[in-house]
């Protein structure tokens, strides 16, 4: 009950957190840049991850509801694994704006308009969608025979350990294409940020100061997404025995910390951003 009230609040909190972040980008017309657009679609991404799954561990933890509907779970395992997707490519997305910004400071809004990054962002969102609905096309096709599930959430594995097929093909299949996903856009987003500290080592301190600045605020995302992903990888395929509880606490801290961390990082490293709240805070205390 008490792990349900802290999830609970600290989803809430994060919840709010994206919304603010999107309505700030949205209002304030000198946002309107593509990194801020990326930072825009990234929120939405947390938004959309956190609540394809929190809601109902919620529901289970603190009012005992442990009953979903056919059709409803395999939607929440549609979203779910379209928000673990898209994270990945939100944030490669980002690292390669990063770098067309260092690498070509004076063309870089020539390079990358506001138009292409919508039109990058859409791409993405299709590929995402299109990558998920074949996982769903795949499992919607299978006999089931149990209707209990082991999580407390709806996602692939969870649904196909209830089907009468032999599990090895299907998991495998899966394993291959994510951890295709997983790695190459976690090198993509390194060796970006290599690049980007061999460009910085050539520059001037004033903009050492300023790329270190830009950059800092992405690598702390970035290190949030990916290290609980990697340690929940690693610990599954060495086949690292845990109980339940702790299975849920690693799916809760993969899914539930990065959505709270962004917000948080991008408001308070971001000048823009963080001088909006500020200026807010003020105009309350001065009413």
């Amino acid at each position: 009950m008490l792990v349900g009230v802290v999830i609970l609040i600290t989803y809430v909190l994060a919840i709010l957190a994206n919304i603010l972040n999107i309505f700030f980008i949205i209002v304030d017309k000198r946002l309107h840049k593509p990194m801020y657009f990326l930072i825009c679609n990234l929120a939405v991404v947390d938004i959309l991850y956190a609540s394809s799954s929190i809601p109902t561990m919620i529901g289970v933890l603190v009012a005992g509801i442990n009953t979903i509907s056919y059709v409803p779970c395999l939607f929440q395992m549609f979203t779910v694994h379209l928000g673990m997707v898209m994270e990945m490519l939100a944030l490669s997305a980002m690292a390669f704006d990063r770098l067309i910004a260092v690498s070509y400071p004076f063309q870089y809004h020539s390079y990358l308009t506001n138009v292409r990054t919508f039109v990058l962002i859409c791409i993405l969102w299709v590929v995402a969608c299109g990558f998920v609905a074949r996982l769903l096309v795949r499992l919607v096709s299978l006999p089931h025979c149990s209707s209990k599930l082991q999580y407390t959430y709806c996602d692939y594995a969870a649904i196909l350990r209830t089907t009468c097929v032999d599990l090895t093909h299907y998991f495998n299949m899966v394993s291959i294409v994510y951890f295709f996903i997983y790695f190459s856009t976690l090198i993509l987003i390194c060796l970006s940020y290599l690049y980007i500290l061999f460009v910085v080592k050539l520059s001037s301190n004033n903009d050492k100061q300023k790329m270190g600045s830009t950059c800092l605020s992405h690598l702390m995302v970035v290190t949030g997404y990916y290290l609980p992903s990697f340690i929940r990888v690693i610990l599954t395929r060495f086949g690292v025995v845990l109980t339940l509880e702790a299975s849920h606490g690693i799916m809760i801290g993969t899914i539930l910390g990065p959505t709270f961390l962004n917000p948080v990082v991008y408001c308070f490293r971001t000048k823009e951003i963080k001088c909006k709240i500020f200026n807010i805070f003020k105009k309350v205390a001065i009413s």
